[in-house]
């Protein structure tokens, strides 16, 4: 096992230590003391710089999957509500199937949020490994790591920062006595200093992660499990930086103090241009572009509304067919038509049993026409 970590990490820890004699180098050539400590730690945030920059792409790719993530968030309630309760394997399955089907016809990946952590992780045990073999890299107890030769080595973990060595961590400190290694208690200004990159570095995070959820994230998506997770690591990594940072060197807890500060910036730059939908950052970018007489374009993704789709074809269709369905069962030109054809014959056939009454009414009073005209005579 420790021989496939050390074949996977060797190669990172030859790039870190290229990178930080690198910077190393500039920082010198431009009027540096090669031998103090803030030389070394410039040249561990340049390290950050570097490896930030080349992980842009995917920060980007990071942003767009988040931001699918809460727009496909209703569709994924509709699943789970669907088999909710159901625990037979054909349902579980069904449920899978239609989530992944969502992921595929949304273009979502949710393993792609976490791409940066993951990539990120072995540049920074790598770092670890390179800080710690410093003392044994200086003794000659091991082989150098790229240019990282004995005499460079030497110089970077004889480096002090506010007076605590870059290799030091906040138990022990390791030095060279008589060209051998050796371990010794670290001193209470090390502690110190240790004690308070821990302090920055937990409080970062959770800055870091409150204005991504405050900010960024729906009231939709504040309800569901997922969200409630969130919260609750919102308070228990700090913690856990606390009790594992005291295991860590100075210099690769300011590694991981530049990276969140990083992290930080160019997350408030992301959710102050590309916030996710629905989020209030969102809403406040819609007045900021309002104000400026700029049309506000929602973030959309194609293929979330295949399930309505055909619901609303179907509506429009049936909406459409019933006023041609009652124009067959009442033919209006018909019954114009009829009463233009038999109007001499229906006021005819009205006549007659007027006339026909008229007479027999005559005939029954037994008045005669020319009887009457007689007695009149």
């Amino acid at each position: 096992m420790n021989a496939m970590i050390d074949s996977v990490l060797a190669p990172l820890e030859w790039v870190v230590a290229w990178l930080m004699v690198g910077f190393h180098t500039i920082f010198t050539a431009i009027g540096l003391p090669p031998e103090a400590g803030f030389t070394w730690a410039l040249s561990i945030v340049g390290l950050v710089i570097v490896i930030r920059i080349i992980l842009i792409p995917l920060f980007v790719k990071q942003i767009h999957a988040s931001r699918r993530m809460q727009l496909i968030q209703p569709e994924m309630q509709k699943i789970q509500k669907k088999y909710k309760g159901k625990t037979d394997p054909e349902s579980r399955q069904a449920m899978t199937q239609e989530t992944m089907a969502l992921y595929k016809r949304t273009g979502t990946n949710p393993f792609s949020s976490c791409l940066p952590i993951l990539l990120q992780s072995p540049i920074f045990f790598a770092l670890f490994r390179v800080l710690n073999s410093l003392a044994g890299i200086a003794a000659g107890a091991k082989p150098p790591i790229g240019p990282l030769t004995p005499k460079v080595a030497a110089q970077a973990n004889a480096s002090t920062i506010f007076g605590a060595p870059l290799s030091a961590t906040f138990q022990h400190t390791v030095t060279i006595v008589l060209g051998h290694p050796v371990t010794v208690s670290s001193t209470i200004n090390t502690k110190i200093v240790c004690v308070v990159m821990i302090v920055l570095m937990s409080g970062s995070t959770f800055t870091t992660q409150r204005q991504l959820m405050m900010k960024n994230m729906p009231a939709s998506a504040l309800d569901n499990p997922f969200a409630k997770q969130q919260k609750v690591l919102l308070y228990l990594m700090p913690l856990m930086f606390v009790f594992s940072g005291v295991s860590f060197a100075i210099g690769v807890l300011l590694y991981w103090l530049t990276t969140n500060l990083w992290s930080m910036g160019q997350q408030f730059y992301t959710i102050r241009r590309m916030p996710a939908p629905g989020s209030p950052a969102e809403k406040a970018l819609e007045q900021r572009r309002l104000k400026s007489g700029k049309e506000h374009k929602k973030f959309t993704i194609p293929g979330l509304t295949h399930e309505s789709e055909p619901e609303e074809i179907q509506d429009s269709a049936v909406i459409e067919t019933k006023p041609q369905s009652g124009q067959r069962q009442q033919p209006k030109r018909k019954k114009r038509v009829k009463p233009t054809g038999q109007a001499d014959g229906k006021p005819t056939v009205k006549q007659r049993p007027d006339s026909r009454q008229q007479s027999g009414v005559k005939k029954q009073s037994g008045v005669n026409p020319s009887a009457t005209a007689d007695g009149d005579a």
